[in-house]
């Protein structure tokens, strides 16, 4: 099949809209973008290292030559997502990375409520339509935000062929 020769790799690559960049956010940008998950001193409220590898990992992901100039604004949307899920792993003592966690946190239409240990649960088929094979980024608003974009940025090689 001539898809496999070396000389078609590029025309495949143009024709499916791949990028190749690699991004240059950083935790100052992210501090910039999103102080809610910073304290008044600016440190960040989970473990710095763990925010410095969804970054990296970010970059990586989040290419600049796809996203062009929505590229900020998409990298943060994927860092806050990601930074939202680590911060739900930590205890009910420290309160601060909860409360930026819920920040983030996926909230639909009220399907339940009890008064008794005040427990809510909200129906969020309506959030999450559209975006059922996104994963996990079906499970923070910030999350869902980068889905929806990612879906519109994607097609554009499907419009171009």
């Amino acid at each position: 099949m001539f898809y496999g020769k070396p000389q078609f790799f590029g025309v495949r690559a143009a024709a499916a809209n791949l990028g190749s960049s690699r991004g240059n956010y950083t935790v100052e940008d992210f501090r910039s973008d999103y102080p809610q998950f910073f304290n008044a001193e600016g440190y960040f409220l989970g473990s710095l290292t763990m925010l410095e590898q969804i970054i990296d990992m970010a970059n990586t992901a989040v290419q600049p030559d796809k996203w062009l100039e929505g590229w900020r604004y998409a990298v943060g949307l994927y860092v806050a997502h990601y930074a939202t899920l680590s911060l739900r792993g930590y205890a009910a003592s420290n309160e601060t990375p909860q409360q930026a966690a819920a920040s983030g946190a996926l909230v639909g239409v009220v399907k339940s409520a009890t008064l008794g240990d005040s427990s809510v649960s909200y129906d969020t088929s309506a959030l999450t339509a559209g975006t059922e094979d996104w994963g996990d980024f079906n499970s923070t608003t910030y999350g869902q935000m980068f889905a929806n974009r990612a879906k519109l940025i994607g097609m554009a090689g499907m419009y171009i062929i």
